[in-house]
């Protein structure tokens, strides 16, 4: 598996281009931005790009979207309860025709990886983080020493922390890959992000 982090658009939102090295098929999660940029990468290492995930429908993380699905004709994953999601003053999100809703257990084969989705909600109804191998993508439920925001509408410090302590509970270590800033490890996030910490000792 490899993982391609493209910081895109004016708040460097994490897209992440996660290919099968052996078929060279790809998923794209979070087409935020800059279309170009993700296009651009894709067709430079000759990927075939079969998912685009969302982890959820805020603006900066949908962004490239439509340019995305257009050039590639990949299939779209979103959870059906970020339909009608905003944040104040950039518009609400419904999934275009043919998208796919995903829920947790459900799994997304793109070659031969696995993406298994949680549902974790907080930072919106309909966030969900992928567990691929030894790598989640957490979306914005958590980053490097914190976890998303919860004052949009929709957002839910209370779910927020189940969600992080669900994520928690996962056996084993990962590598995570957080929607905006640095990756980290899950050992390290239980061990030192006070927000989890406090999930796991509380929730």
């Amino acid at each position: 598996m490899l993982i391609k982090t493209l910081p895109v658009g004016h708040f460097e939102t994490n897209c992440y281009v996660v290919t099968d090295e052996n078929t060279l098929e790809c998923a794209v999660i979070d087409p935020g931005a800059e279309a170009n940029t993700i296009l651009g990468y894709i067709e430079d290492n000759k990927l075939k790009c079969t998912a685009v995930m969302l982890t959820h429908a805020h603006f900066d993380h949908i962004g490239a979207l439509e340019d995305v699905l257009a050039e590639t004709g990949a299939a779209l994953y979103v959870n059906r309860k970020e339909e009608g999601g905003s944040v104040p003053g950039f518009g609400s999100f419904k999934a275009p025709e043919g998208a796919v809703f995903y829920g947790e257990g459900d799994t997304v084969k793109v070659g031969s990886l696995e993406f298994k989705v949680m549902e974790t909600p907080g930072h919106t109804p309909g966030g969900v983080t992928l567990v691929c191998g030894d790598a989640i993508f957490s979306g914005d439920t958590l980053f490097r020493g914190s976890c998303g925001r919860t004052d949009f509408p929709g957002g839910d410090m209370k779910l927020e922390l189940q969600s992080l302590k669900r994520i928690a509970a996962l056996e084993g270590d990962y590598d995570v890959y957080p929607g905006h800033d640095l990756s980290t490890r899950l050992s390290i996030e239980r061990a030192y992000n006070p927000y989890m910490r406090h999930a796991i000792e509380h929730m």
